[in-house]
């Protein structure tokens, strides 16, 4: 029996791309020069699309694709896949949701420890010699005890919410309505009220079109001058030009950020500021996650063409 078409976005590990191979017969369209032309050959063969969270598939890949069945993400975000395309013609999609959830969290908590702390700029002071000629790193500001608040209440949500406990922190929560695993944290329904009442703001919720710039110039104005926020969500969920303007007259204390709008290109006005962390889209970024979130890619593929449930699906 032949093995199923699949339309390979982008590039995987090594691990993942030699059982992904013997398992299906792949065509890695990020590789095609003339991509137009690579679709026009191969999209009637394929019947499944492995990409990535930030590639995605949009309506024309999709529609190249005249008996695909079914795409899946190898990452937790979906919003870059044409989910309308999708149940217009039936298709299924999955992602790779819980495996990333503990990694994304360290990585936002040690966001906030490493900003707040300013232990980068403090790093080169030990190392440059100004501890020596300029004496003790000046004071930065404590994170145990302050009051966090989270955006986005589901899975990321709550394992920061479990590490900021460790803190001693006063943590609050906004969600489309309150959870009742939310224990002794307070929902907060306003992004603006939330942020107010936040020393640190983690953006944890999931992207879509109606959280498009949530994190508005108003949640960042009443953040204000002492706050931090901190996205380890999507860039589309903060108003990034609203962002580097307060960042740029310091209106907001300082942002931790993951996720940035036109990656890996950014924009150059963060590249002047002191005030913000910049980190590469690695939320995800250890082994362990990476082999578990390329095993449960390869196996929401394998269950659809042997006709069983899908581990993980969106569609």
């Amino acid at each position: 029996m032949a093995k199923p078409g699949i339309l390979q976005l982008g590039a995987y590990p090594a691990w993942d791309e030699e059982p992904l191979n013997a398992a299906f017969t792949v065509h890695r369209y990020f590789e095609a020069e003339d991509k137009a032309a690579f679709l026009a050959e191969v999209g009637p063969s394929i019947r499944g699309i492995a990409t990535r969270g930030e590639l995605g598939a949009s309506r024309a890949l999709i529609e190249a694709c005249p008996h695909l069945e079914i795409i899946s993400v190898y990452g937790v975000g979906f919003d870059a896949v044409d989910l309308a395309a999708c149940r217009e013609r039936g298709i299924r999609v999955t992602n790779t949701p819980d495996v990333l959830t503990g990694d994304v969290a360290d990585l936002g908590v040690a966001m906030m420890l490493c900003l707040s702390r300013s232990m980068v700029a403090a790093e080169r002071w030990a190392r440059d010699g100004s501890w020596v000629k300029k004496g003790g790193f000046p004071l930065q500001r404590r994170v145990f005890g302050r009051r966090a608040g989270i955006l986005g209440l589901g899975r990321i949500g709550f394992a920061v919410a479990e590490r900021l406990k460790g803190f001693g922190m006063q943590i609050a929560y906004s969600a489309t309505a309150p959870k009742a695993a939310a224990g002794d944290m307070r929902f907060i329904a306003d992004p603006v009220e939330l942020a107010r009442q936040s020393d640190f703001f983690f953006v944890t919720l999931a992207a879509s079109a109606a959280t498009r710039h949530i994190v508005s110039r108003q949640v960042i104005e009443a953040l204000g001058p002492e706050g931090m926020l901190i996205n380890v969500s999507r860039a589309a969920n903060i108003d990034e030009d609203a962002l580097l303007d307060a960042l740029e007259q310091n209106r907001l204390g300082g942002a931790a950020l993951d996720v940035f709008e036109g990656e890996p290109k950014l924009n150059p006005r963060f590249l002047a500021l002191d005030n913000v962390l910049l980190q590469p889209h690695h939320g995800s970024g250890t082994v362990e996650t990476r082999k578990g979130m390329g095993q449960l890619l390869r196996e929401n593929l394998t269950a659809h063409f042997a006709g069983e449930p899908l581990p993980t699906p969106v569609i």
